[in-house]
């Protein structure tokens, strides 16, 4: 066992990097830009500036109105650069924000005004970046929140092994002109920490292993006051985690488990306790993927990156609750050594399972880390990983899809989806399902199962088996939303991206 690498910092150190925010001009060299909001009227041409968009036309006597006349806002995200407005700054975008009129939508579980704020100040800080602009400043757009987040997703650019000279152009936000700033910050935090689970995902694989991640975490959150424990393979080992040992033995690389403890409430409440996937690679194991594309599942360690995102945004905002995490760490890679196809192994809870597929390794791994629940008193158990690339052909992008065994809990998620624009959609834990994984008379349970069809569906019975019995359980799919963006919705989200999804949807979910 590993103790903790990094000795805590307070939380004041770990706020200061975010305090970003500024009523008139930056500081330093550099370009400034703003970016301003404009509505869309009921007939083609017609338009208002948000309030923010006519303090500034004022200042420069009218202009920015006249320019904006003779352009097409529409839909929202679509944005117009103009230059020469003044000295402040260099260049100003107008984005489309839509009708000003938008709220929140129940057919489509959605909060448009939020999300509008969020693609209008992710779009125009791109095109403001993308034209060499150094220092960007957004208006609040009647939500400071998502404008900070929509900024901050729309401007993150993974360049880390990239040569100095060559790196494009990078960009900081403030806010400018508005009153807000508790919104903004609390937008910022819930962006940044999408942003470093999209960090994570976006490494290669050599330089994100197990190990490496476990000390990447430890140092986002333990400056944050996160408690963070690796356990290594001789404490997987002394507690009986075979399955999924075995399964990661195919790799040279050594397998961990990642303890997080964040403490926001008394020690008497109970915990929300998340269990996440963290395959560092995924080759698919002797059920090898096509080689074509096969580098997009270094990002397989989707989930245990959105949980670590997820609680840095909960400790910088100070949450009053107990959350406790189990991160399962590891490679799934062919070798002399790897699992076959027909193998049979036994769970920490003493149910075997035989191995139909050895790409389907991430429920085998996780089922033994569900089996160590029950010692941590939980109130709630959720599950996050990556399971079957089947549900972008069902569901697309768009959407989260979750099974749960508490209707209270699943509209809790509906709401918190609504509010930060990271929807969720159930999908059912019927015996059916269970049934197929299952009926079997050599083994407990199967991780593939019987028939055609419902891959999602049956991972997710599958987990049912090993879960806590007496805790709500819910199982969060990311395969469709928490691998690489297809730049279809959430176009502050850049394409072929990984989009870090879904850090907000689970922070809203803790702090609402």
């Amino acid at each position: 066992e590993m103790r903790k690498l990094y000795k805590p910092r307070t939380l004041s150190w770990c706020m200061t990097t975010l305090r970003r925010y500024s009523n008139g001009c930056g500081q330093g060299s550099g370009k400034n830009g703003l970016v301003l909001g404009v509505y869309e009227g009921c007939e083609p041409g017609e338009f208002t500036l948000t309030p923010a968009a006519v303090r500034f036309d004022d200042s420069v006597e009218g202009k920015f109105k006249e320019l904006v006349k003779g352009t097409k806002l529409r839909p929202p995200g679509k944005v117009q650069i103009f230059g020469n407005l003044g000295e402040e700054f260099y260049l100003v975008a107008a984005a489309g924000m839509g009708h000003e009129s938008a709220t929140i939508n129940p057919k489509e579980q959605l909060d448009e005004c939020r999300e509008n704020i969020r693609i209008a100040a992710g779009s125009g800080a791109m095109h403001l970046q993308t034209q060499g602009v150094n220092h960007i400043f957004v208006e609040e757009f009647t939500n400071a929140e998502a404008a900070a987040e929509g900024a901050s997703l729309g401007i993150w650019r993974y360049q880390d092994w990239k040569a100095k000279e060559n790196q494009e152009n990078k960009a900081d936000i403030q806010l400018w002109g508005g009153e807000n700033k508790d919104g903004w910050i609390r937008g910022i935090i819930k962006g940044e920490a999408q942003n470093r689970a999209r960090e994570m995902q976006e490494a290669p694989a050599n330089l994100m292993t197990p190990t490496i991640f476990s000390q990447f975490a430890q140092e986002l959150l333990c400056p944050c006051g996160v408690d963070v424990v690796m356990r290594d393979r001789d404490w997987i080992e002394a507690n009986n985690l075979h399955a999924f040992l075995t399964m990661a033995r195919g790799s040279c690389e050594q397998p961990s488990v990642i303890e997080i403890n964040y403490c926001g409430a008394g020690r008497d409440e109970k915990p929300i306790v998340f269990v996440g996937k963290g395959v560092t690679f995924d080759s698919g194991g002797l059920h090898l993927k096509p080689c074509r594309g096969m580098s997009l599942f270094r990002g397989d360690l989707a989930g245990a990156a959105a949980i670590v995102g997820m609680v840095r945004a909960i400790a910088q905002l100070s949450v009053p609750i107990n959350v406790t995490a189990l991160l399962a760490m590891y490679e799934n890679m062919p070798s002399g050594l790897a699992i076959k196809p027909g193998d049979v192994v036994m769970a920490r809870n003493g149910k075997t399972i035989v191995i139909e597929d050895t790409d389907n390794e991430g429920r085998i791994v996780v089922a033994d880390l569900l089996s160590l629940v029950p010692q941590f008193s939980p109130c709630l158990t959720i599950n996050i990983a990556t399971s079957h690339i089947g549900l972008l052909k069902s569901l697309g992008s768009p959407v989260n899809a979750v099974f749960s065994t508490s209707d209270v809990m699943y509209w809790e998620l509906v709401r918190a989806g609504t509010i930060s624009g990271d929807r969720v959609w159930r999908l059912p834990f019927w015996k059916y399902f269970r049934s197929r994984v299952t009926n079997y008379t050599n083994v407990d349970v199967a991780n593939l199962g019987k028939g055609v069809g419902g891959m999602p569906c049956l991972g997710a019975a599958y987990l049912l088996e090993f879960s806590p019995p007496d805790v709500d359980f819910i199982y969060l799919d990311i395969s469709a939303t928490g691998l690489a963006h297809p730049g279809i919705g959430m176009p502050y989200l850049r394409r072929h991206c990984m989009s870090g999804r879904p850090v907000r949807l689970l922070t809203q979910f803790l702090y609402q």
